[in-house]
C-alpha cells in the first residue's frame, strides 16, 4: 500500500525546498527534448535520497544483450546520457511486479534471501547497493520503465517518506518519457520524409517572410551551389535573372498575404513558376506554397512557406537494389533501365556503360519482357512513376 502523506510534509521531511524540487522537476521534462536533462535530474534525485545510485532501465533486453539505461552514480560514463549495461530479465527478482506501485526489497524478500539472489551478487553487490526503493513505470504504449534507487549497506533502510516521494516522481518521469518517445517518433518520421523528398530529387528552402532561407535540403543545396538560375544573396534567395526574381519574390508575399488575410489556411493554396537558367538548360520548375501550421496557443513565432524546385535535367536517384528486386531484372538490364530512365538514348547508355549495341538491345528486350511495356518511352514511364526512388541509392557500377 503507497504511503500517503501531503506533498509539502514529504518535502518537508525530505529537507527539499520548493524550489529545489521544481528544478528537479523541471529536469525531468526538458529530457524530452535532451536526455541528458535526465541525467541531471537523476543526479538530483541521488542526492535527495542519500543514495548511491539511482538507474532508469528504458528497456529490458534479452540475453545476452545491454539494456538501455540511464544511471546516476559512480559507474556513469562520459557526460550523461544513456548507456548500455548488462540487465538479464531471466536474472531479476522483479517480473510481474504490480507497474506504478512503489516497494523496498525488504518489502519482497527476506534480507537472507536477497544476499543469496543472483541478481544481488552479479548486479548490486559490486557496487555495495543493498537498499532498493523504485517502481516498475508503465508506459502509455505498454512498455514498462524500471526506476531503481539503491543506498548502501551501512545506511538507513527506505522508510514511508522515501517511499512517498518516489511516488511524486513517478507520473513526471512517465509524461517526460512518453513526450520523447512521440518527440522521436515525430523527428524520425521527419527525417525519413526529407530523405524521400530528396531521392525523389526534388529541392525543398523553407523562407521566412523576408525571403530569407531558414532550411533546405541536400538538393536544393547542390542546385543552389550551381548558380544556375537560383542563388543566395545575403541569406535571401533569388533569381538570376531580374524578371523571374520579381515573379519569385511576388509569389512569396502572395503566400504570407493569404496568411494575413486568414484565407492561408485549410485547403493550402501553392502557386509556381518557372526560373530561367543561364547555361541555357531546362528551366527550373518552381512551386511555392505555405507550410501548415496548427498553433494553439499565442506567439511570436512567424509562418514560412517552403520553395519546391525541381531540375528537370538532373539524374534521378533510385535504388538499384529495388529496380532489380521489383523487375526481377540481372545487373546488366537494371544499369541500363536506370541510364533509359535519366534520359539516355539506347546508344547513348550502350555507350556509357561500355557494352556493345546489339548488346544493350538484347538486354532491352528482356527488359521488356520483364516489365510489360513494349517500348522505350514506357519503360521510363514506370520507372520514373515506381516506388524504386524511396529506397536508399546504390552505386550501379557493382551491379556490372
Amino acid at each position: 500500500m503507497q504511503p500517503c502523506l501531503p506533498n509539502a510534509q514529504i518535502l518537508a521531511h525530505m529537507g527539499l525546498e520548493l524550489a529545489d524540487y521544481e528544478q528537479m522537476i523541471g529536469d525531468i521534462y526538458e529530457s524530452a527534448l535532451n536526455t541528458r536533462c535526465l541525467s541531471d535530474s537523476l543526479r538530483a534525485v541521488r542526492t535527495l535520497f542519500k543514495a548511491n545510485f539511482v538507474t532508469l532501465i528504458l528497456r529490458v533486453q534479452d540475453e545476452p544483450l545491454l539494456s538501455p539505461m540511464v544511471v546516476a552514480g559512480d559507474i556513469e560514463l562520459g557526460e550523461g546520457g544513456i548507456n548500455h549495461y548488462a540487465y538479464y530479465a531471466k536474472s531479476t527478482l522483479f517480473d510481474g511486479l504490480p507497474t506504478d506501485t512503489v516497494f523496498t526489497i525488504d518489502q519482497l524478500i527476506s534480507d537472507a534471501e536477497w544476499r543469496r539472489s543472483a541478481f544481488y551478487l552479479l548486479f548490486c553487490e559490486p557496487h555495495n547497493c543493498y537498499h532498493m526503493l523504485g517502481a516498475d513505470i508503465r508506459m502509455p504504449d505498454g512498455g514498462i520503465v524500471r526506476f531503481r534507487i539503491n543506498r548502501p549497506f551501512d545506511h538507513p533502510r527506505f522508510d514511508d517518506t522515501d517511499r512517498a516521494m518516489c511516488a511524486m516522481l513517478l507520473p513526471h518521469l512517465r509524461r517526460a518519457l512518453h513526450l520523447h518517445a512521440q518527440l522521436d517518433r515525430s523527428e524520425s518520421l521527419g527525417s525519413l520524409y526529407s530523405q524521400t523528398i530528396s531521392r525523389l530529387a526534388v529541392a525543398t528552402i523553407v523562407l521566412d517572410e523576408n525571403g530569407t532561407v531558414l532550411q533546405l535540403n541536400p538538393v536544393a543545396r547542390e542546385i543552389l551551389d550551381s548558380q544556375d538560375g537560383l542563388k543566395i544573396v545575403g541569406g535571401r534567395l533569388e533569381a538570376t535573372y531580374p524578371s523571374d526574381n520579381r515573379e519569385l519574390s511576388r509569389l512569396v508575399r502572395s503566400t504570407f498575404q493569404r496568411v494575413r488575410q486568414g484565407t492561408g489556411q485549410g485547403v493550402q493554396q501553392a502557386e509556381a513558376m518557372s526560373i530561367s537558367r543561364p547555361s541555357g538548360q531546362v528551366s527550373l520548375g518552381v512551386v511555392v506554397e505555405l507550410i501548415a501550421t496548427r498553433e494553439l496557443l499565442e506567439s511570436n513565432g512567424k509562418p514560412t512557406v517552403v520553395v519546391y524546385v525541381r531540375d528537370a535535367v538532373s539524374k534521378s536517384l533510385v535504388s538499384t537494389v529495388l529496380t532489380s528486386q521489383l523487375y526481377n531484372l540481372t545487373p546488366a538490364e537494371t544499369a541500363l533501365a536506370l541510364e533509359l530512365a535519366n534520359g539516355l538514348s539506347l546508344e547513348e547508355a550502350s555507350e556509357l556503360l561500355n557494352i556493345r549495341r546489339n548488346t544493350a538491345r538484347a538486354h532491352l528486350r528482356s527488359i521488356f519482357s520483364k516489365t510489360g511495356v513494349r517500348r522505350q518511352t514506357e519503360l521510363v514511364r514506370i520507372m520514373l512513376n515506381s516506388v524504386v526512388a524511396l529506397g536508399a541509392p546504390q552505386a550501379a557500377a557493382s551491379l556490372l
